[in-house]
């Protein structure tokens, strides 16, 4: 119900801004503030971006975002949810100025968008497992083991490439498939049809919510660090906010945002991270 409010919204506030462009709508507000439209995805990933029981817009990425405004007392931030590529497509021809999706770097994005310089928080990825499995910890692990099908592209499947690029002698088997279910793929492993997944930690805990597996999260293999995406144009917003990132990772801000809402400081190191157990949610 969450996701089609989301959608739905998105449709409308969509449709609205199209009117308003039509209309020759202002894009600074009645008391002179320049409006930024920025992209959220509608395929809600707690605790980065979900809805509350009003169905209101919250989590990490929103606070994140608040703190950045309160800093930016000339720009009025405005919302667009929408799909995540269709959210791309209008990053690439400026019709929102910037998207925020838990976005790894990756050369094909980087070609086609602005990366900033700082990033704004970690993506946890893991392997997830059966609970009565112990000898799958670590990626060197899965040499000769079954992943789930992933797709071709993407963050998750950069970092496994990454890793049979410097181990080609004991490469990974990978699997491909066009728009894996994350939920079809925990089954699967579940059911005994492939040894482990490599997810982020996250999707993992929303999705295992619903579904209550026999699964569990075997290990944290890297933090990888995540990036809001602009518009090729945007390059001074780009370093405003940059400067605000940094400002708020070094006075604390973001570690007590990371805290709230994963019950870890996913600024500091693996090790810590791991050390954790895996109990936070």
């Amino acid at each position: 119900m969450k996701r089609n409010w989301l959608i739905l919204l998105g449709a409308t506030v969509f449709l609205a801004i199209l009117a308003g462009c039509s209309n020759g709508g202002s894009s600074t507000t009645d008391d002179g503030k320049k409006i930024i439209k920025i992209a959220l995805s509608d395929d809600v990933n707690p605790p980065f971006l979900y809805t509350d029981n009003e169905n209101n817009p919250i989590g990490y990425d929103m606070d994140y975002l608040a703190e950045v405004e309160k800093r930016l007392p000339d720009y009025k931030f405005e919302y667009i949810f929408g799909e995540e590529e269709s959210n791309l497509v209008g990053l690439d021809t400026g019709k929102v100025d910037m998207a925020i999706n838990w976005f790894f770097k990756n050369p094909e994005r980087e070609e086609k968008f602005h990366y900033p310089k700082y990033e704004y928080g970690y993506s946890l990825t893991s392997l997830i497992t059966k609970t009565d499995r112990d000898d799958i910890k670590t990626l060197d692990d899965m040499v000769g083991k079954k992943f789930t099908p992933m797709s071709a592209s993407g963050g998750l499947r950069s970092i496994l490439n990454g890793y049979n690029t410097s181990n080609p002698d004991n490469p990974l088997t990978i699997e491909s498939m066009e728009h894996p279910s994350n939920a079809d793929n925990l089954k699967r492993v579940d059911e005994g049809k492939a040894d482990a997944i490599f997810l982020n930690k996250s999707t993992f805990d929303a999705v295992q919510e619903t579904l209550n597996l026999d699964l569990k999260v075997a290990g944290i293999v890297s933090k990888e660090p995540i990036f809001i995406v602009y518009n090729k144009e945007n390059t001074e917003l780009a370093d405003q906010i940059d400067e605000i990132t940094l400002e708020l990772t070094e006075d604390g801000t973001l570690s007590n945002l990371s805290d709230k809402w994963f019950s870890i400081d996913f600024f500091q190191d693996l090790d810590y991270i791991n050390e954790k157990g895996f109990s936070y949610n």
